[in-house]
């Protein structure tokens, strides 16, 4: 199995930027896709961004297409979120996820119910 620890969330001001880090430890990172959820009070978890462990494509929903940049350091068994131009709605829970040696992760990728290791989650706020 493997363990995630996300860092890096906070406050952050509206059209600001964040990163965010998710450490994993255990089996082999690079059989692991992997990918960032968020939360709300508001909304069940919902997909962000994922990375495909094979050839490293990546995926976004709509809303953070062009502001978030999803990448991985397989050297480092790192995953990050790059976050720009923030907006208030950005403001949530962002947990990351891995989901090990998936057969078809490019048609499941945005399910939650598809990955096996979930982190703590970081608190990313935006607000002036």
């Amino acid at each position: 199995q493997v363990q995630l620890v996300e860092s890096g969330g906070g406050l952050v001001q509206p059209g600001g930027s964040l990163t965010l880090s998710c450490a994993a430890s255990g089996r082999s990172f690079v059989s692991y896709d992997m990918a960032w959820f968020r939360r709300t009070p508001e909304k069940e978890r919902e997909f962000v961004a994922a990375i495909s462990r094979s050839d490293e494509r990546t995926y976004y929903t709509d809303s953070v297409k062009g502001r978030f940049t999803i990448s991985r350091d397989n050297a480092k068994s790192t995953v990050n979120l790059k976050m720009n131009s923030l907006k208030p709605e950005d403001t949530a829970v962002y947990y990351c996820a891995a989901d090990y040696m998936s057969p078809h992760f490019s048609i499941s990728y945005f399910y939650s119910r598809e990955y096996d290791y979930w982190g703590q989650g970081t608190q990313v706020t935006v607000s002036s």
